[in-house]
């Protein structure tokens, strides 16, 4: 290599050095600076952890309430089936009672079974079941009634319940079963 050759290269490497320096110099900060830079990065990584944190705490806990309400629902329904099923037995029990009481003789064995039917009654109304028996007079409404005649009436007026024949019943103001009722059709013609 010539003189002039090694002169220009000691140039470059001296302007590439200096150049190094430079940069070194406007990346390097001082001691305090960078560690007021770990600890911003470091707030900040604490911060969007707590965030996380916060957000599965609160998932877990609609989680946990949305299993209590499923777990609500799946026994309600479980009792509303059960209570449906006895509907035809506590009936059976009613007309046996009404039955009774034109039977004198029995009267000892009718007070023992209204004395039952009676606590039968009140834990289903604990566990939330309701009669539906309209009285006379009242309304026909079709989301509660069902009806199974219509008869010709002075006393009463159209649309309204003259006799139930069937009690009804809800669980928890969902109606397990209408009432079956005969309603007028108004005076007669």
């Amino acid at each position: 290599m010539t003189e002039e050759e090694q002169q220009e290269q000691e140039e470059n490497s001296t302007v590439s050095e200096t150049e190094d320096a430079q940069t070194e110099s406007a990346e390097a900060k001082t001691p305090e600076e960078g560690l007021f830079a770990e600890l911003e990065k470091a707030q900040a990584d604490a911060m969007a952890a707590r965030d996380g944190y916060l957000r599965t705490v609160a998932d877990m806990e609609n989680l946990r309430k949305r299993f209590a309400r499923e777990k609500e629902e799946i026994r309600r329904r479980a009792a509303s089936d059960l209570i449906e099923d006895l509907l035809p037995a506590l009936d059976n029990l009613e007309i046996g009672l009404a039955s009774a009481a034109n039977h004198p003789e029995a009267s000892d064995v009718a007070k023992g079974f209204e004395f039952v039917a009676t606590q039968i009654g009140q834990i289903l109304q604990q566990h939330g079941l309701e009669r539906v028996s309209p009285a006379p007079g009242e309304p026909f409404d079709h989301s509660l009634h069902e009806a199974v005649a219509h008869e010709a009436s002075d006393e009463i007026e159209d649309h309204q319940v003259i006799k139930v024949m069937r009690v009804g019943y809800s669980l928890n103001e969902r109606l397990l079963r209408p009432a079956s009722v005969v309603v007028s059709s108004g005076a007669e013609k």
